[in-house]
C-alpha cells in the first residue's frame, strides 16, 4: 500500500502504485497516475493528466504537469508522461504537450534534473540526461540521450540537441547541437567535441578518433556543409558512431545547425 501523510491531499481518483511514499502538504489532482516506488517528498504539486513511473524522487516545491505557459493551449486533454528513476529536484517545473504539437510532453529514464529546471510544451527528453540548476527549455525541444545542460542554459523553441552533447553553462542554444559537441559561449557555438563525456562512456580511442576527424572534416572552410556530408558519407558508411552525427543532420528541422565559435582556432 501507498504510505500517504495525512496532511497530504490525494484525490480519490488519482492512480497510486503500491509502495509510494507521499509526503508532507503534497497536492495530487485526480488525472495522476504514479508508478511504484516514487517519492514524493513535502509541497510536491502534481496536476494534469500526468504519468509517472516507477522509482522517481520528486523533492519539495516541484509544480509536474500544470498547464503550458503557451498562449496557444485552449485546454485540450494533453499529457505528461515521465518515465523511470528520474530524480526531479526542488522548484523544478514541467508543463504537459499542445494540440500545437505531439499533445504530450515526454521524460525518458534514469535523468536528473536540478533545482529550478524548467521543461516546457511538447519537449521529448531522453534518457540519462542531466540538467544543471536553472536550465531551462522551451517549447518543443529534443534532448537526445546522455546530453548534458549546465546552469543557467537556456534553450530556444524547436531546438534539437543530440545524444552526448555537452552544453556549458550560461549558454543561449538558438540552433541544433549535433551528437558529441561541446558548447559554450554566451551564445552558443562549438568549442570542440565533448572529450570527457566520450572517455566516461568508454568510447575506444578509434571511434574518438574518428568522431573527431568527422568534425573537422565537416567544419572545414573548402565546399559547402552539404556537400562536405556527401563525402563523410562515404568516407564513413561503416562507422555508427559517425553515421549518428549524419543522421542527425539528415532530419528534417526548423532550426540551423550550431557552428564553431570564431577563436582562431581549430574546432577540435
Amino acid at each position: 500500500m501507498p504510505k500517504i501523510h495525512p496532511t497530504a491531499i490525494v484525490n480519490d481518483n488519482a492512480k497510486i502504485a503500491d509502495n509510494v511514499v507521499i509526503g508532507p502538504y503534497c497536492v495530487i489532482g485526480q488525472n495522476a497516475d504514479i508508478g511504484k516506488r516514487t517519492i514524493l517528498h513535502s509541497h510536491v504539486c502534481l496536476e494534469g493528466n500526468t504519468f509517472i513511473g516507477e522509482d522517481n524522487e520528486i523533492f519539495p516545491f516541484a509544480a509536474i504537469g500544470f498547464v503550458p505557459q503557451d498562449l496557444k493551449y485552449h485546454g485540450e486533454k494533453s499529457r505528461l508522461v515521465i518515465g523511470n528513476r528520474n530524480t526531479i529536484r526542488e522548484y523544478v517545473t514541467m508543463h504537459p504537450g499542445t494540440d500545437g504539437g505531439s499533445m504530450a510532453t515526454v521524460i525518458g529514464d534514469d535523468c536528473l534534473f536540478m533545482a529550478g529546471v524548467h521543461i516546457a510544451h511538447d519537449c521529448h527528453i531522453g534518457n540519462n540526461i542531466i540538467m544543471a540548476n536553472q536550465a531551462t527549455l522551451g517549447g518543443h525541444v529534443v534532448i537526445d540521450d546522455f546530453a548534458i545542460l549546465g546552469g543557467l542554459v537556456a534553450v530556444h523553441q524547436f531546438v534539437r540537441i543530440g545524444k552526448y552533447a555537452m552544453i556549458g553553462g550560461m549558454s543561449g542554444v538558438d540552433k541544433d547541437v549535433i551528437p558529441y559537441a561541446s558548447i559554450a559561449g554566451e551564445r552558443a557555438g562549438i568549442a570542440g567535441i565533448n572529450l570527457v563525456g566520450l572517455k566516461r562512456h568508454n568510447f575506444t580511442r578509434e571511434s574518438i578518433f574518428r568522431i573527431r576527424e568527422a568534425y573537422k572534416s565537416l567544419f572545414a572552410e573548402n565546399g559547402t556543409i552539404e556537400e562536405r556530408r556527401s563525402g563523410l558519407r562515404k568516407k564513413f558508411k561503416d562507422h555508427q558512431d559517425v553515421s549518428l552525427i549524419l543522421d542527425f543532420l539528415d532530419l528534417e528541422s526548423s532550426r540551423s545547425i550550431c557552428l564553431p565559435r570564431k577563436t582562431g582556432r581549430p574546432v577540435v
